[in-house]
Order: C-alpha cells, then structure tokens, then sequence
C-alpha cells in the first residue's frame, strides 16, 4: 500500500503529487526509469545528512543515474562525491512516484538504506551542491527534513534493516 502525499518544492515552488512504495529487493524497481535516488545513511548509529545549497535544505544524500549506471552504481557514486563515504551496505526501501500538478512531469526516484563509513574528511563534492554534512542522532531528523509519513517510514525501515 503506497503511502501518498501533496507537497511543494522547495526549489521550483511547484506542488507535486507523491507515492512511496516500500520493496525489499531491488527486481521490482530495475525496470522503472529511475532517474535519481537518495539513501538514508547510517555511520555507525549517526545518521548522515547533507546541505543541499540550492534547495537551501539538509536532505539524504542523493542525485542522478549517469549514462551507463545502474541504480547501486549510481547511489553509491552520489553518496562518495557528496559525503566522501564508501558505502558497506546498500538495502533497497522502495521508490517514490511523484507528478507535478502543474505538468505531465513524472519522476521516479529509488529509496535507500546504506551503511558508510568515512574515506577521510569531507571537503567539497565535486559539483559544488553539497556544501556541509552533518552525522545526528536519528531521532532528530524531523528538526532537519521531514517528509511527513514518507521519511518516517523509510527512517524506520533503514533502521530496521540496518539494525541501528
């Protein structure tokens, strides 16, 4: 059962309709045309938030599928450039579906659980998008980002499976 939501973009202003699917394996997701994905990371029992400065937002780490990529490949890159982690573990949650009430546009993006660990500091990701993260206990996170009973549920699942 989706959980559905009506929210507006920070970024353009535009109200946009959602559905978050939960899943537990990533077949059902491989023939959607996920075009981004975000992860829910856990270093150790912190969990990893990044500052989005267009959006002016912290947010999961996240961004675009390259050409090429699979939609591991594609979390696993975004989640290095934007935190400077390697990821341990990466767990599928599920998939949002969100249309814009102003358009036809219909955006797929996969949900992840990831475990991480630091390479080193962070410094800068590499197209300047990121310009902070931050490791918070996770029962704050509403204070940072909230999706309503979309991130609570996938905060919930990662934990769950991440056993965090």
């Amino acid at each position: 059962m989706p959980i559905t939501s009506t929210f507006i973009s920070s970024s353009t202003g535009l109200t946009w309709n959602g559905a978050y699917h939960e899943i537990d394996s990533f077949d059902p997701i491989r023939a959607l045309p996920i075009e981004a994905s975000g992860a829910i990371c856990f270093y150790g029992d912190k969990l990893v938030l990044v500052y989005a400065v267009k959006r002016n937002a912290w947010e999961m780490p996240g961004g675009g599928r390259e050409a090429g990529e699979t939609i591991e490949q594609g979390m696993i890159r975004e989640i290095h450039e934007e935190t400077n982690m390697k990821v341990l573990e990466l767990i599928p949650l599920g998939y949002d579906i969100q249309t814009s009430q102003a358009s036809d546009q219909v955006w797929y993006h996969g949900r992840f659980a990831a475990r991480v660990e630091p390479y080193g500091p962070f410094v800068a990701d590499p197209d300047g998008g990121i310009t902070k993260i931050i490791l918070i206990d996770p029962k704050d996170y509403k204070s940072y980002f909230d999706w309503g009973e979309r991130s609570d549920a996938m905060i919930a699942k990662a934990r769950k499976v991440l056993g965090v």
